[in-house]
């Protein structure tokens, strides 16, 4: 049957414009469904949090030709200071032992989405934008989608309806799928400082009895901070003047990079890990933050979600020389299959650090230190987390090459 598109993604952001770009040589017609204008997006607080990507990460944001045109924004993650704060284990992860570069990069979320957003521009994908999804209708062929485009009402139909939009995702609260969340009744404070000594590479993750504490290094010297408190205390950290403020963050990390001062304004994000129960529905499929939602403290929300987003699309692409319908149920359903393992070990180590790192239960802060002492003296165990740390882990998707 004919269709007004093969594929449509509502959500033009990080997940949704990796997505289309990975599919853009497929020979299919695909379409993204973007709420926000690309100036309404670069102006959110969310365009200044800063991502940790993960090795493995950047080299599927290289295979899809979006890498080079950000790599000078990054700043590479050459050694990670693992400590707990008040205590004297600590462990450090080398990316010179693992013989690479570096072990992940650091950029602004806005900096990446503006990159994609341009290599969009120029593609054969089409952009609706603003527009918003206001429900559709899935049959055994194919999705009858309803947008609203200002005043105008749009009608495409699709064989695939993808959604990227988020952990307030349409497509899932239409699909009536159903979230196992968990509310760590924690807030992370974001910022941007500027230490008075070069991190030269070094990311620090500094544990405390209320929460983690990140810092990750970025281009000019700065740092971004990622400092996770209890609900109740992020609100009176929020509510200190920057002096104030400052002397605490010191007072927390330490001056192993010396004086700390302020860059920009603090920001403010509640914590909680939701899960979807499941990705897929009637020829529709959630990714990224639409699928799962995690404590940053490991920074894995992005890089696990580029990794569903490069799987769903090295399946599409392995399957168009057969049935050429990405919207198979065969389809789908081996792809939810498929990211079960990766979702499951993620969201298991992630939710365990928390509960381990956070707070000062004293079986808990001796086994946490126990636990770096281990790690920085077992070359094995280090190796290990490195390599999940860097993304490879386990089977790493890949973006493989279009059919003819």
């Amino acid at each position: 049957m004919s269709s007004d598109y093969d594929i449509v993604i509502i959500g033009g952001g990080l997940s949704g414009g990796s997505l289309a770009l990975a599919l853009q040589d497929t020979g299919y017609s695909v379409a993204v469904v973007e709420a926000v204008t690309d100036e309404q997006r670069h102006s959110s607080p969310a365009a200044r949090r800063a991502l940790a990507l993960s090795y493995g990460t950047v080299n599927l944001l290289r295979s899809l030709g979006i890498w080079e045109g950000v790599a000078e924004k990054s700043s590479a993650i050459r050694d990670i200071h693992v400590s707990d704060r008040g205590h004297f284990a600590k462990a450090r992860l080398s990316a010179e032992k693992e013989g690479v570069d570096a072990l992940g990069y650091v950029i602004t979320a806005g900096g990446l989405e503006d990159h994609i957003s341009d290599i969009l521009e120029s593609s054969p994908i089409e952009r609706i934008c603003p527009a918003r999804l206001m429900g559709f209708s899935a049959g055994p062929e194919s999705v009858c989608l309803t947008l609203r485009r200002g005043e105008e009402d749009l009608t495409p139909v699709t064989r695939l309806l993808v959604g990227a939009d988020g952990v307030q995702s349409s497509v899932r609260r239409f699909l009536n799928i159903g979230l196992e969340t968990r509310d760590y009744r924690q807030t992370a404070i974001v910022t941007v400082i500027r230490p008075e000594v070069d991190p030269l590479g070094m990311a620090f993750e500094r544990f405390t009895s209320t929460g983690p504490l990140a810092v990750l290094p970025m281009v000019d010297g700065c740092c971004s901070v990622v400092w996770t408190q209890a609900a109740e205390e992020a609100e009176r950290i929020m509510a200190l003047d920057d002096q104030k403020f400052r002397t605490r963050l010191q007072d927390a990390f330490g001056f192993r990079l010396g004086k700390l001062e302020l860059e920009s304004v603090r920001v403010q994000f509640p914590l909680e890990l939701v899960r979807a129960e499941t990705m897929i529905g009637p020829r529709s499929v959630l990714v990224g933050n639409a699928a799962h939602q995690l404590h940053p403290v490991a920074g894995q929300g992005f890089n696990l979600g580029i990794r569903d987003i490069a799987l769903l699309a090295e399946m599409i692409i392995d399957d168009a020389g057969q049935c050429r319908d990405p919207g198979a149920p065969r389809l789908i359903e081996a792809y939810a299959e498929a990211r079960r393992t990766d979702h499951e070990a993620v969201i298991r180590f992630t939710d365990g650090v928390v509960r381990v790192f956070s707070n000062d239960w004293l079986p808990a802060v001796g086994a946490r230190g126990l636990g770096l002492l281990f790690l920085d003296h077992c070359s094995m165990a280090k190796h290990w987390l490195t390599r999940h740390a860097m993304g490879l882990g386990g089977r790493v998707p890949r973006i493989g090459s279009r059919p003819e």
